[in-house]
Protein backbone atom coordinates (compact mmCIF):
# COMPACT_ATOMS: atom_id res chain seq x y z
CA UNK A 1 0.00 0.00 0.00
CA UNK A 2 1.12 3.52 -0.70
CA UNK A 3 -0.10 6.74 0.87
CA UNK A 4 -1.32 9.63 -1.23
CA UNK A 5 -0.77 13.26 -0.28
CA UNK A 6 -3.30 15.97 -0.99
CA UNK A 7 -1.25 17.59 -3.74
CA UNK A 8 -1.09 14.31 -5.69
CA UNK A 9 -4.87 13.91 -5.54
CA UNK A 10 -5.42 17.55 -6.47
CA UNK A 11 -3.23 17.18 -9.57
CA UNK A 12 -5.00 13.94 -10.50
CA UNK A 13 -8.46 15.51 -10.10
CA UNK A 14 -7.96 19.07 -11.31
CA UNK A 15 -5.29 18.44 -13.96
CA UNK A 16 -4.16 22.06 -13.89
CA UNK A 17 -0.41 21.50 -14.06
CA UNK A 18 0.56 19.32 -17.00
CA UNK A 19 3.72 17.59 -15.74
CA UNK A 20 2.51 17.01 -12.18
CA UNK A 21 -0.92 15.90 -13.41
CA UNK A 22 0.67 13.36 -15.76
CA UNK A 23 2.95 12.09 -12.98
CA UNK A 24 0.04 11.83 -10.51
CA UNK A 25 -2.02 9.95 -13.10
CA UNK A 26 0.81 7.50 -13.83
CA UNK A 27 1.39 6.93 -10.12
CA UNK A 28 -2.23 6.42 -9.13
CA UNK A 29 -3.19 4.32 -12.13
CA UNK A 30 -0.07 2.11 -11.88
CA UNK A 31 0.31 1.73 -8.11
CA UNK A 32 -3.26 1.89 -6.76
CA UNK A 33 -5.11 -1.36 -7.42
CA UNK A 34 -7.97 -3.24 -5.81
CA UNK A 35 -5.41 -5.62 -4.30
CA UNK A 36 -3.10 -2.82 -3.20
CA UNK A 37 -5.13 0.38 -2.77
CA UNK A 38 -3.71 3.83 -2.21
CA UNK A 39 -4.34 5.11 1.31
CA UNK A 40 -6.10 8.44 1.73
CA UNK A 41 -5.93 9.75 5.29
CA UNK A 42 -8.69 11.77 6.91
CA UNK A 43 -6.35 14.76 6.93
CA UNK A 44 -5.92 14.46 3.16
CA UNK A 45 -9.71 14.35 2.67
CA UNK A 46 -10.05 17.50 4.79
CA UNK A 47 -7.29 19.31 2.92
CA UNK A 48 -8.69 18.17 -0.42
CA UNK A 49 -12.16 19.53 0.37
CA UNK A 50 -10.65 22.83 1.50
CA UNK A 51 -8.36 23.20 -1.53
CA UNK A 52 -11.10 22.35 -4.03
CA UNK A 53 -13.59 24.71 -2.37
CA UNK A 54 -11.36 27.66 -1.54
CA UNK A 55 -8.56 27.32 -4.06
CA UNK A 56 -10.45 26.14 -7.11
CA UNK A 57 -13.97 27.39 -6.43
CA UNK A 58 -15.62 23.98 -6.59
CA UNK A 59 -19.19 23.96 -5.31
CA UNK A 60 -20.07 21.97 -2.21
CA UNK A 61 -21.97 19.53 -4.43
CA UNK A 62 -18.93 19.00 -6.66
CA UNK A 63 -16.60 18.51 -3.68
CA UNK A 64 -19.12 16.04 -2.29
CA UNK A 65 -19.06 14.11 -5.57
CA UNK A 66 -15.25 14.04 -5.56
CA UNK A 67 -15.09 12.72 -1.99
CA UNK A 68 -17.85 10.21 -2.66
CA UNK A 69 -15.91 8.90 -5.65
CA UNK A 70 -12.74 8.54 -3.57
CA UNK A 71 -14.69 6.64 -0.93
CA UNK A 72 -16.37 4.40 -3.50
CA UNK A 73 -13.48 3.23 -5.66
CA UNK A 74 -11.70 0.08 -4.60
CA UNK A 75 -8.32 1.39 -5.75
CA UNK A 76 -8.30 3.90 -2.89
CA UNK A 77 -8.76 3.22 0.80
CA UNK A 78 -9.84 6.08 3.03
CA UNK A 79 -9.06 6.20 6.71
CA UNK A 80 -12.26 5.71 8.72
CA UNK A 81 -14.50 5.56 5.64
CA UNK A 82 -17.72 5.29 7.67
CA UNK A 83 -17.00 8.67 9.29
CA UNK A 84 -16.01 10.18 5.96
CA UNK A 85 -19.31 9.06 4.41
CA UNK A 86 -21.24 10.67 7.27
CA UNK A 87 -19.14 13.84 7.04
CA UNK A 88 -19.68 14.21 3.30
CA UNK A 89 -23.45 13.88 3.73
CA UNK A 90 -23.43 16.57 6.43
CA UNK A 91 -21.11 18.76 4.34
CA UNK A 92 -23.43 18.59 1.33
CA UNK A 93 -26.39 19.65 3.46
CA UNK A 94 -24.74 22.12 5.83
CA UNK A 95 -22.60 25.23 5.75
CA UNK A 96 -19.57 24.17 7.78
CA UNK A 97 -16.39 22.82 6.21
CA UNK A 98 -15.96 19.11 5.56
CA UNK A 99 -13.17 19.09 8.15
CA UNK A 100 -15.50 20.47 10.82
CA UNK A 101 -17.99 17.67 10.29
CA UNK A 102 -15.27 15.02 10.30
CA UNK A 103 -13.82 16.47 13.51
CA UNK A 104 -17.22 16.48 15.22
CA UNK A 105 -17.99 12.93 14.11
CA UNK A 106 -14.57 11.69 15.16
CA UNK A 107 -14.94 13.28 18.58
CA UNK A 108 -18.40 11.75 18.99
CA UNK A 109 -17.06 8.33 17.98
CA UNK A 110 -14.46 8.73 20.71
CA UNK A 111 -17.12 9.39 23.36
CA UNK A 112 -17.17 13.21 23.33
CA UNK A 113 -20.69 14.44 24.04
CA UNK A 114 -20.14 17.58 22.01
CA UNK A 115 -17.36 19.52 20.32
CA UNK A 116 -17.00 23.17 21.26
CA UNK A 117 -16.16 25.72 18.58
CA UNK A 118 -16.25 29.41 17.71
CA UNK A 119 -17.45 28.51 14.19
CA UNK A 120 -21.06 29.65 13.86
CA UNK A 121 -21.54 27.55 10.72
CA UNK A 122 -20.55 24.37 12.54
CA UNK A 123 -23.03 24.89 15.39
CA UNK A 124 -25.89 24.32 12.97
CA UNK A 125 -25.09 20.65 13.52
CA UNK A 126 -25.86 18.91 16.81
CA UNK A 127 -22.22 17.82 16.86
CA UNK A 128 -21.15 21.28 18.03
CA UNK A 129 -21.85 23.96 20.61
CA UNK A 130 -20.55 27.49 20.47
CA UNK A 131 -18.00 28.65 23.01
CA UNK A 132 -19.55 31.63 24.79
CA UNK A 133 -17.45 34.77 24.91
Amino acid sequence: MIGLDTNVLVRYIVRDEEKQSAAATRLIEAKCTTDNPGRVSSIVLCELAWVLTRGYGYSRAMVGRVIRRILAVQELQAEKPELAWQAVRLFEQGRADFADFLIGLSNRENKAEVTYTFDTKAVESDLFQIVKI
